[in-house]
């Protein structure tokens, strides 16, 4: 019976196929490209700001929102976003979190962008917590503005003290626990040796030459490999590099795409900087961050492995220099 159609319908039909699944490929690429975007300069930003969709999530103190923030941010202070007290780089309760997010406003299809002080490449830091915690409960569509504040006041854009009001949403998150690494995950995973396990802290971290106060014991995790956050920033700023850049850093340092990847520091902070470049920048797919991280492998009372720990001479000597910074 085919033989019957005519070859003109034939092609004409064939040519609207193929154009409409052009068409369909353009979109989708289009849609893809509009949410990838993890780093949003200033001036993108301030042209998204009309957008009812955009969230501008401020995280510094109460007091600096309060003198001055970029027109319709929230403020969401960072310790909002951390564990408790003995263990900083907890995930909160889900419970907590979940009335956090209702209170932004926020739902799965909000477009949120994270933005801190700016000061430096730590401060950094607190935008890709957020932003991974967030990615964690479930939003996908997500920035950080790059260079925070400092970055908004140096290319003159506005600010205002005015507090906005948002309706609150009845967003119910759920942990992805697919960028979540556990302690007992990596106990497992340090015994299998398949994982890449990257030490995203300072030399004197890794090489067991200084410690948190929070942690127990100078170290780092066993078969770890170190690659400081800092790497990421153009020098001097708080200003992440360009895709390009951050292809070079990753192709000079122990980054391997192909082995499942966690990231790590003393808090969960610095961390989140090298989960961000990785997972976010670089598009790397099976990346997760530690949460927990040194603070609290280090104060397990089974007393987990670790390497790079010094002598006990030199563990007490870190003791007193870290007593002496914080009485003096």
């Amino acid at each position: 019976m085919f033989c019957n159609i005519p070859m003109k319908v034939d092609r004409m039909k064939l040519l609207s196929t193929l154009a409409a699944g052009v068409v369909f490929a353009a979109a989708a690429t289009a849609a893809t490209l509009a949410v990838a975007q993890p780093l949003l300069s200033p001036a993108a930003l301030q042209a998204k700001l009309s957008d009812a969709n955009v969230r501008v999530i401020d995280i510094r103190d109460p007091k600096s929102y309060a003198a001055n923030h970029i027109p319709g941010s929230l403020n969401a202070p960072y310790g909002k976003w951390r564990g408790p007290a003995n263990n900083p780089g907890d995930l909160p309760d889900l419970p907590k979190l979940t009335a956090l997010v209702q209170s932004l406003g926020l739902t799965p299809s909000t477009h949120a962008v994270v933005v801190s002080s700016g000061a430096d490449a730590t401060d950094f830091g607190a935008s890709a917590r957020v932003y991974w915690t967030l990615k964690v409960l479930g939003l996908t569509d997500l920035s950080v503005l790059n260079g925070g504040l400092k970055g908004w006041m140096v290319t003159g854009l506005p600010q205002n003290s005015s507090v906005p009001s948002v309706v609150a949403s009845s967003f119910q998150p759920q942990i992805d626990t697919r960028l979540v690494a556990t302690k007992e995950e990596l106990v497992q995973r340090i015994q299998s040796g398949d994982s890449v396990l990257i030490d995203a802290r300072p030399a004197d971290f890794f090489e067991g030459n200084t410690r948190h106060a929070g942690a127990t014991v100078p170290g780092t995790l066993p078969g770890a490999v170190n690659l400081e956050n800092s790497k990421w920033f153009v020098p001097g700023t708080s200003n992440f590099v360009d895709l390009g850049q951050a292809q070079q850093i990753a192709a000079a340092s122990p980054i391997d795409p192909s082995k499942e990847t966690v990231s790590f520091c003393n808090t969960g902070h610095w961390a989140a900087t090298n989960w961000f470049a990785m997972s976010e920048v670089l598009g790397q797919k099976n990346v997760k961050m530690y949460a927990g991280s040194m603070v609290e492998w280090s104060k397990d009372p089974s007393g987990l492995p670790m390497a790079n720990v010094p002598s006990r001479p030199k563990q007490l000597l870190i003791d007193v220099k870290l007593w002496a910074a914080k009485t003096f």
